[in-house]
């Protein structure tokens, strides 16, 4: 192999250089969103970054100061890349196409989007649930992402490279007690990846779905992990760097011959519990 073939195989250290990524949902240090916007800064892309600290502040790890979030992203910018956000509900219809057409304003274009913006809570198991639950799971979930795909795909340049990635959760791997309203709002997005992946294909406009798998964003306590630490074979939680770091990848040009797929980052995470537990 000649010095020439071995340059033709090298890694590009700013991949993403020049690019601009909408990632929705960067509202805390400690979240999926953040690393995600961090490590895609790192790549040499421009972040418009999506926050809305209301619903943090409903849950029990509160809500996070968002210009240290903002200038935590700021940080691993690369030359005269720059970060833009905008706070905004997505629960109503019209919302995601208003947070993409902001994005396009401030940046010209957008060359990728991260769906990572998540309800939780508000949610309970099978003879509990009310049509407002299910709803509310659906809007944010599963319905904002949808039309945030729309979005991009009304605003794409046809035939230019453009990357989506939804975020799904294991719901199809084992169950997830009490949280029927978000298994089903996020199985919808695995179940209809390769639908969108088909129709956007032609546009040039790749699209994939990633399971992070359980991630410790400050939720989990000492006693959590005890009654788990067995189904890690890893021995560790999964941190947020962890799916980011694929997050990012999908969004490459590295990976170019990959889209329509529903992928998982556990760890070996291994679904089991003894029964009476």
């Amino acid at each position: 192999m000649g010095v020439e073939d071995r340059d033709d195989l090298a890694r590009d250290p700013l991949p993403l250089r020049g690019r601009t990524v909408l990632v929705t949902g960067v509202s805390r240090r400690a979240g999926i969103g953040y690393a995600t916007a961090c490590r895609l800064a790192a790549y040499g892309a421009s972040l418009f970054c999506h926050h809305y600290s209301p619903h943090d502040q409903e849950q029990p790890w509160g809500a996070d100061d968002l210009e240290a979030v903002l200038e935590g992203v700021r940080a691993h910018l690369v030359g005269d890349a720059r970060v833009a956000d905008l706070h905004s509900d997505l629960s109503p219809g019209e919302a995601p196409e208003q947070v993409f057409a902001s994005a396009v304003e401030e940046f010209g274009t957008v060359d990728a989007l991260v769906c990572n913006q998540a309800l939780s809570g508000s949610d309970s198991a099978l003879g509990e649930l009310t049509a407002a639950e299910l709803d509310k799971h659906w809007a944010v979930n599963a319905r904002a992402s949808i039309l945030l795909a729309q979005s991009f795909a009304r605003h794409h340049t046809p035939g230019a490279p453009g990357s989506i990635v939804f975020l799904t959760s294991g719901q199809g791997l084992g169950p997830m007690p009490g949280e029927v309203a978000y298994a089903a709002a996020k199985a919808a997005l695995a179940g209809i990846t390769v639908t969108i992946a088909d129709q956007l294909a032609d546009a040039g406009i790749r699209v994939n779905t990633v399971n992070p798998g359980p991630v410790d964003t400050g939720y989990v306590t000492e006693e959590m992990w005890k009654a788990v630490a067995p189904m890690f074979p890893l021995g560790r939680y999964g941190a947020p760097d962890d799916p980011a770091r694929l997050i990012s990848w999908l969004i490459t040009d590295e990976a170019a011959w990959i889209t329509g797929q529903v992928i998982n980052t556990e760890g070996g995470f291994g679904r089991w519990r003894p029964r009476g537990r």
